[in-house]
């Protein structure tokens, strides 16, 4: 099924989006705070454990997968979370969380690129033209608090930093090309239940590394909690069926808005500094994310297998 035969973006689909603009967005708040005390070797295994731990709790989620699939779920745990879950907290060691968001708002430009190498066909003219858009909007974000400095004089971003979450973007997208062939034959609770579980067993071993470089507060164990519970489980879900909904390339219109939710709990909890031109590239974001939304006559194959 090619994308302009998928039903149009309504009301669900657009419901879809905003919780997981809030819940993404949120969640490099969240991990602002946990290496505030946790070292970052912590997250992707304290993430997928609280995901896999919510996820199980739903009903279906426990039901077997054949073991022919088990190769593709252990790369799937490595790729589509053990390894960016750990690069986006050592890029927020040097980088604030605004500028982590927004970084992760250019997934759609990256996934776009990705899917068309993947399925050797290129996105028809008009999405270009919407995902380069938003990628205007997420750089007018971006460029002005990249160039601006801290309350204290520091920098508020590195090059090193910039690299850690360009890598996990990459990472983000070719995952979601691995995971089309499984994503239409097992339900997202199923699925990622056992995804989440492979990237905890792929963590472990940094994580045991961790522990001494942590000073345990209830705080940073919170926020682990919440990002692994809603950020990472309830979510991903989410995002299945999204993507299930509406196809790739559409499903990556909530990574449009967290750049806003980013910044703006930036703002509002760690002071962050908000331009002028960073808020007219929120709106751009928002248009590019309508733009995108709307079917058209020539899309990239989804049914990749």
């Amino acid at each position: 099924m090619t994308e302009n035969q998928r039903p149009r973006f309504g009301v669900a689909e657009w419901g879809l989006s905003s919780l997981l603009s809030l819940t993404w967005g949120s969640s490099f708040l969240l991990i602002a705070v946990i290496i505030e005390h946790l070292d970052p070797s912590l997250v992707p295994f304290g993430r997928s454990i609280a995901g896999a731990a919510a996820l199980v709790c739903i009903r279906g989620s426990r039901e077997p997968i054949p073991r022919k699939h088990w190769p593709r779920i252990a790369v799937l745990g490595l790729i589509w979370m053990a390894l960016p879950f750990w690069l986006f907290p050592l890029a927020e060691q040097t980088v604030t969380s605004g500028i982590a968001a927004m970084m992760n708002g250019g997934l759609p430009v990256v996934t776009a690129l990705v899917t068309a190498i993947w399925v050797r066909r290129a996105p028809s003219k008009q999405r270009v033209l919407a995902i380069l858009l938003g990628f205007a909007g997420i750089a007018m974000v971006a460029a002005p608090a990249i160039y601006s400095q801290s309350q204290s004089g520091e920098r508020i971003a590195d090059l090193q930093g910039i690299i850690y979450l360009l890598a996990a973007v990459i990472c983000y997208a070719v995952a979601t090309n691995i995971a089309r062939p499984l994503q239409a034959v097992y339900a997202p609770t199923r699925l990622l239940v056992r995804v989440q579980l492979s990237a905890a067993l792929w963590a472990l071993p940094l994580a045991v590394f961790g522990f001494d470089n942590s000073s345990f507060s209830l705080s940073s164990l919170t926020a682990l909690v919440a990002l692994g519970v809603f950020g990472t489980g309830l979510a991903f879900v989410a995002f299945g069926v999204l993507l299930e909904k509406t196809g790739i390339t559409r499903a990556m219109i909530p990574t449009y808005f967290t750049p806003v939710v980013g910044l703006g709990l930036g703002a509002l909890f760690r002071a962050e500094h908000i331009a002028k031109l960073s808020v007219l590239g929120m709106f751009i974001v928002i248009l590019s994310a309508w733009m995108t939304s709307r079917p058209d006559d020539r899309d990239v194959m989804l049914d990749h297998r």
